[in-house]
């Protein structure tokens, strides 16, 4: 009965796949500044450590020496001497500050950071980080940070009950730090400008070169690698915002590379409705494998608590049981994607996991045009 209900279910989802439309495989037109970047225009990662006072007794403890002397360097450029044995709060925390500095950073601009606690502190909230040096990958300061702290959460603790919420020990500073060096950034060198593509491909690069070519005259724009296009100007610097904003505007078709990425840990798939799927045909069976043990002891009472060199003996008993599900499925699909596929798969009663599989053993076939990304 089952298997009836089975087999009528697959005739019906097989009859859908072959009157299905054909799907055109094409790709929507975006602008070039989507597709990439222009070398020399980059954010650059900035880094500090520093310290963040006023925590209601949720700071570092008197364990954490780095801590201790933290606090102590601070003093004493302030003009105070204090020892070890007087600092004795757990007002205070250790934290690294991390920060992007944009490439149209100026002096005096201002920017986001990220404060997180790198000792035994159980929470941020309400404090206040003090003057922080955020230094870039050379060694130089670029800005400094300072200010109150903005946390997320809560961590509150009495007579041994306890509610956290979120990650307390992470803060953000809104436009806590200021900038105090610029980067020079550049991005015309030697006459040429490279714009570089973030899904490397010889087919966008060209149709990117071909765009550029058509708009602003034969010659301009060359592709020199699958990630790089070399873009020629000969203009005055002055004219150099207006090129690159005509650049990054034109619309261009990019080549979309087909691929299914499949999280194991989520049981997600996400792939293209257009993935392309060659004559297949797939048998799904499903036998089951259980082990049950169950253990006894046996120890006489009348010897129980009077023989201490006497010890129970435990019979372990275990029962091996094979069984062969009655949902087996055998699916013959035609030329098609992986929509109709998934879709057939789904009124079969095929769960994610199994779905995975048949994927991976499509694909291991020579049946699924796509390349398969495991997370």
């Amino acid at each position: 009965m089952l298997r009836s209900r089975l087999c009528r279910t697959l005739l019906a989802a097989l009859l859908g796949i072959m009157m299905l439309p054909a799907v055109p495989v094409s790709a929507q037109e975006v602008p070039i500044k989507g597709l990439g970047r222009f070398d020399g225009w980059r954010e650059n990662a900035l880094i500090g450590y520093g310290i963040v006072t006023g925590l209601a007794g949720s700071g570092d403890s008197r364990r954490n020496e780095i801590t201790r002397q933290a606090l102590r360097n601070v003093l004493s450029r302030l003009g105070s001497v204090v020892g070890e044995d007087q600092i004795n709060s757990r007002n205070v925390a250790v934290v690294i500050v991390t920060a992007r500095l944009p490439a149209s950073a100026n002096p005096g601009d201002r920017i986001d950071a990220i404060v997180s606690s790198i000792g035994d502190a159980r929470s941020l909230a309400g404090g206040t980080l003090l003057m922080t040096p955020l230094l870039g990958p050379d060694q130089k300061p670029y800005a400094l940070a300072q200010g109150s702290l903005t946390v997320g959460g809560y961590d509150f603790e009495a007579n041994l009950n306890r509610q956290q919420r979120n990650y307390p020990t992470s803060a953000v500073l809104p436009g806590g730090a200021t900038i105090e060096n610029a980067v020079e950034a550049s991005v015309l060198k030697n006459g040429y400008i490279s714009f570089l593509l973030a899904e490397p491909g010889f087919t966008t690069a060209q149709s990117i070169s071909d765009a550029i070519n058509l708009r602003l005259g034969y010659g301009t724009a060359t592709v020199r690698n699958a990630d790089e296009v070399l873009i020629r100007f000969d203009q005055p610097v002055s004219q150099l915002a207006t090129f690159l904003s005509t650049i990054e505007n034109l619309p261009v078709r990019p080549d979309r590379t087909p691929r299914i990425v499949i999280n194991e840990r989520t049981g997600t798939i996400v792939a293209g409705g257009d993935v392309q799927i060659s004559s297949v045909v797939i048998s799904q069976g499903d036998i089951k494998v259980s082990v049950k043990s169950e253990s006894h002891a046996s120890q006489p009472s009348f010897i129980a608590g009077f023989a201490s060199d006497i010890s129970s003996l435990v019979v372990t008993n275990t029962e091996l049981a094979v069984e062969q599900g009655g949902d087996d499925a055998v699916l013959s699909l035609p030329d098609t994607n992986v929509a109709a596929l998934f879709r057939t798969l789904a009124q079969a009663k095929v769960d994610t996991r199994r779905t995975i599989g048949i994927l991976q053993a499509i694909k291991a076939a020579g049946a699924l045009h796509a390349e398969i990304v495991i997370q």
